[in-house]
């Protein structure tokens, strides 16, 4: 019972965490990246779709992307996205493909990305914290129902505690490998 108990709690941990993972990667740093627009959405006949389901993205330069739509014709709805996202860049559109250049990011810019970063670690922090919450309400609701007894249930909680730690230490890792990239110059 607390077994099962723990491995959900193990894996909607595991998810904040690569959901965590995947928030930091669309975090522009100084090297251009595909995960900075891959999930832009884009107003595409009507229904607001991925980029990444609607263009092949490359990096062809290391400051610069480049998004080639399979249809020409939402070209500008790629760019108007763009335009309209908080990543404050410029897209050039040829025609044919739309290439973004990553200016070298401002010390003041550097400083705003790591504190949207702070912001998503608080929140994962959060939502790791709600898990154990009702890992241990439950294990208290079995306990009470006299499907588990206190003792298991003491064990129970201090096992929940050491997995909050172990993935607290990774989203800390995490966080601290993402603001180095970003003050990386």
């Amino acid at each position: 019972m607390i077994k099962d108990l723990l491995k959900d709690a193990e894996t909607r941990m595991n998810g904040a965490v690569h959901a965590l993972e995947g928030d930091l990667s669309g975090i522009r740093t100084g090297r251009a990246h595909p995960a900075l627009v891959e999930k832009l959405h884009v107003e595409y006949y009507g229904a607001e779709t991925p980029l990444i389901q609607l263009a092949s993205i490359s990096i062809p330069e290391p400051r610069s992307i480049l998004i080639k739509p399979f249809d020409k014709s939402v070209l500008k709805a790629v760019e108007k996205a763009i335009l309209g996202s908080d990543l404050g860049l410029t897209p050039n559109n040829d025609g044919q493909a739309i290439r973004l250049n990553l200016p070298p990011l401002t010390e003041e810019r550097r400083r705003d990305l790591v504190k949207q970063v702070h912001h998503r670690l608080e929140e994962t922090r959060v939502a790791l914290r709600n898990v154990r919450r009702d890992v241990l309400k439950d294990m208290k609701d079995f306990e009470n129902e006299k499907m588990i007894s206190e003792d298991d249930r003491k064990r129970g909680e201090d096992e929940v505690q050491k997995l909050m730690e172990k993935i607290e230490a990774e989203v800390e890792k995490t966080g601290q490998r993402k603001e180095r990239e970003i003050m990386e110059v």
